[in-house]
Protein backbone atom coordinates (compact mmCIF):
# COMPACT_ATOMS: atom_id res chain seq x y z
CA UNK A 1 0.00 0.00 0.00
CA UNK A 2 2.94 2.14 1.04
CA UNK A 3 4.06 1.89 -2.69
CA UNK A 4 1.15 2.92 -4.28
CA UNK A 5 1.22 6.55 -1.98
CA UNK A 6 5.03 6.99 -3.42
CA UNK A 7 3.96 7.06 -6.73
CA UNK A 8 0.73 8.95 -6.73
CA UNK A 9 2.83 11.27 -4.29
CA UNK A 10 5.45 11.31 -6.94
CA UNK A 11 2.88 12.66 -9.87
CA UNK A 12 1.50 15.03 -7.55
CA UNK A 13 5.17 17.08 -7.05
CA UNK A 14 5.68 16.34 -10.75
CA UNK A 15 2.10 17.92 -11.82
CA UNK A 16 2.64 20.92 -9.05
CA UNK A 17 6.48 21.17 -10.70
CA UNK A 18 4.86 21.72 -14.14
CA UNK A 19 1.96 24.08 -13.21
CA UNK A 20 4.53 26.28 -11.04
CA UNK A 21 7.01 26.47 -14.40
CA UNK A 22 3.87 27.30 -16.09
CA UNK A 23 3.07 29.79 -13.92
CA UNK A 24 -0.69 28.58 -13.33
CA UNK A 25 0.16 27.17 -10.36
CA UNK A 26 -3.09 27.88 -7.31
CA UNK A 27 -3.26 25.89 -3.89
CA UNK A 28 -6.77 26.20 -4.21
CA UNK A 29 -6.31 22.79 -7.69
CA UNK A 30 -5.02 20.64 -4.35
CA UNK A 31 -8.05 18.38 -4.76
CA UNK A 32 -7.87 18.40 -8.76
CA UNK A 33 -4.37 17.44 -9.02
CA UNK A 34 -5.05 15.32 -6.06
CA UNK A 35 -7.72 13.18 -8.46
CA UNK A 36 -5.30 14.10 -10.64
CA UNK A 37 -2.81 12.17 -9.69
CA UNK A 38 -4.81 9.08 -8.48
CA UNK A 39 -5.84 8.39 -12.09
CA UNK A 40 -2.10 8.43 -13.72
CA UNK A 41 -1.06 6.11 -10.68
CA UNK A 42 -4.14 4.08 -11.99
CA UNK A 43 -2.99 4.13 -15.56
CA UNK A 44 0.24 3.20 -15.04
CA UNK A 45 -0.35 0.36 -13.16
CA UNK A 46 -3.11 -0.96 -15.41
CA UNK A 47 -1.09 -0.52 -18.78
CA UNK A 48 1.79 -2.17 -16.74
CA UNK A 49 -0.68 -5.58 -16.49
CA UNK A 50 -2.19 -4.95 -19.79
CA UNK A 51 1.49 -5.53 -21.32
CA UNK A 52 2.59 -8.36 -18.61
CA UNK A 53 -0.77 -10.07 -19.44
CA UNK A 54 0.44 -9.88 -23.51
CA UNK A 55 -2.14 -7.10 -24.53
CA UNK A 56 -4.52 -8.97 -25.53
CA UNK A 57 -7.08 -6.94 -26.60
CA UNK A 58 -10.23 -9.32 -27.16
CA UNK A 59 -11.44 -11.97 -24.71
CA UNK A 60 -13.66 -14.77 -26.06
CA UNK A 61 -17.35 -14.48 -25.05
CA UNK A 62 -19.27 -17.94 -23.55
CA UNK A 63 -21.17 -18.16 -26.87
CA UNK A 64 -17.97 -17.75 -28.94
CA UNK A 65 -17.68 -14.49 -30.23
CA UNK A 66 -14.88 -11.55 -29.17
CA UNK A 67 -15.68 -8.57 -27.17
CA UNK A 68 -13.26 -6.08 -25.99
CA UNK A 69 -11.50 -6.98 -23.05
CA UNK A 70 -12.64 -5.16 -20.10
CA UNK A 71 -8.88 -3.74 -18.83
CA UNK A 72 -8.62 -2.45 -22.49
CA UNK A 73 -12.12 -0.65 -21.91
CA UNK A 74 -10.70 0.65 -18.60
CA UNK A 75 -7.50 2.00 -20.23
CA UNK A 76 -9.52 3.96 -22.80
CA UNK A 77 -11.98 6.27 -19.94
CA UNK A 78 -8.72 6.55 -17.91
CA UNK A 79 -6.98 8.06 -21.26
CA UNK A 80 -10.06 10.32 -21.74
CA UNK A 81 -10.64 10.66 -17.90
CA UNK A 82 -6.72 12.37 -17.61
CA UNK A 83 -7.18 14.26 -20.67
CA UNK A 84 -9.89 16.31 -19.17
CA UNK A 85 -8.02 16.90 -16.03
CA UNK A 86 -4.82 17.99 -17.96
CA UNK A 87 -6.92 20.49 -19.54
CA UNK A 88 -8.76 21.40 -16.49
CA UNK A 89 -5.39 22.07 -14.93
CA UNK A 90 -3.41 23.96 -18.21
CA UNK A 91 -1.51 21.06 -18.66
CA UNK A 92 -2.17 20.64 -22.33
CA UNK A 93 -1.43 23.85 -24.93
CA UNK A 94 -5.58 24.20 -25.43
CA UNK A 95 -5.83 23.68 -21.22
CA UNK A 96 -3.41 26.00 -21.25
CA UNK A 97 -4.97 28.71 -23.41
CA UNK A 98 -8.22 28.51 -21.79
CA UNK A 99 -6.74 29.38 -18.70
CA UNK A 100 -8.14 32.44 -16.91
CA UNK A 101 -5.01 33.84 -15.74
CA UNK A 102 -5.39 38.06 -14.34
CA UNK A 103 -3.44 39.84 -16.92
CA UNK A 104 -4.08 43.60 -17.08
CA UNK A 105 -6.28 43.78 -20.18
CA UNK A 106 -4.20 45.18 -23.06
CA UNK A 107 -6.00 48.77 -24.31
CA UNK A 108 -6.49 48.37 -28.38
CA UNK A 109 -5.58 51.45 -30.39
CA UNK A 110 -9.66 52.20 -30.78
CA UNK A 111 -9.84 52.36 -26.98
CA UNK A 112 -6.82 54.46 -26.31
CA UNK A 113 -8.27 57.18 -28.44
CA UNK A 114 -11.32 56.87 -27.41
CA UNK A 115 -10.09 57.37 -23.80
CA UNK A 116 -7.69 60.16 -24.67
CA UNK A 117 -10.38 62.07 -26.33
CA UNK A 118 -13.04 61.94 -23.32
CA UNK A 119 -10.01 62.96 -21.14
CA UNK A 120 -9.11 65.88 -23.25
CA UNK A 121 -13.30 67.12 -23.52
CA UNK A 122 -13.03 66.82 -19.75
CA UNK A 123 -9.89 68.69 -19.59
CA UNK A 124 -11.75 71.81 -21.31
CA UNK A 125 -14.84 71.60 -19.58
CA UNK A 126 -13.15 72.76 -16.60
Amino acid sequence: MARKKIRAESFKNQIIAEMKSLGIYKPEFMQIIEIYSGLLEQYERLNGQFIRDGMNYEIITGVGGSKKAPIVATLEVLRKDILNYANQLGLTVRGLENISTEKPKKQSKLESALAELSSSKNNKKK
